[in-house]
C-alpha cells in the first residue's frame, strides 16, 4: 500500500510543460527571471520566441559573483579563454576582461544576492536558438557545470 501512495505522489508532482508564451516585443517586452545560482542557471532551458524581446532579471542567487554570458559556442569559448587568463579572480573583484566584439555576445556580471536587469532580443532563427547558451565563466564556474540551453517556446496567447 505504501508502494501505491509512494507511486500516485511521484505521479501527482510531475513536471509539468511550460505554458504557452506570447513573446515580447521593441515596445512591449516580455519579463524573464533568471536565477544563478552556485553552479546552474534556473530556469534551464530557457525558453524564447524567436526574434523576440525580453527584460531579463538577472538574480544571483549564490554564494559567489556569477556572470550571465549569452551566445554560441564560440561566445562561450571567448570569455572562458579571456577570464582564464584574467588577474585576481574571485574571491576579489570580479576582473574586467573584454572579447572580440564579434564573438561577445551578451555579458552581465552580478554580484551574490544582487539582481541586474538587461533589456535582450532573442535570435529569430530556431537554429541559432538551438546553438545558444547561458554561461558562467568565473575562473572555475564553466568547469563545474554553470551552464544551461536556449529552447523555442511554444507560443500562444
Amino acid at each position: 500500500m505504501l508502494a501505491l501512495l509512494t507511486l500516485a505522489a511521484c505521479e501527482a508532482g510531475s513536471a509539468t510543460a511550460t505554458p504557452r508564451i506570447v513573446g515580447g516585443s521593441s515596445t512591449a517586452p516580455r519579463e524573464v527571471n533568471i536565477v544563478l545560482k552556485d553552479w546552474l542557471f534556473l530556469p534551464d532551458p530557457l525558453d524564447v520566441v524567436p526574434g523576440e524581446t525580453v527584460v531579463l532579471h538577472v538574480v544571483n542567487g549564490g554564494l559567489e559573483v556569477h556572470e550571465l554570458v549569452i551566445g554560441d559556442l564560440l561566445v562561450q569559448s571567448a570569455w572562458e579563454a579571456a577570464e582564464a587568463i584574467a588577474a585576481d579572480p574571485p574571491p576579489g573583484p570580479t576582473p574586467v576582461v573584454s572579447v572580440v566584439p564579434a564573438s561577445a555576445g551578451l555579458r552581465v556580471v552580478v554580484p551574490s544576492g544582487q539582481r541586474v536587469d538587461v533589456t535582450w532580443t532573442a535570435p529569430a532563427d530556431r537554429a541559432v536558438i538551438a546553438a545558444t547558451f547561458l554561461g558562467c565563466h568565473i575562473p572555475g564556474h564553466w568547469d563545474k557545470g554553470m551552464r544551461a540551453t536556449l529552447r523555442v517556446a511554444t507560443t500562444g496567447g
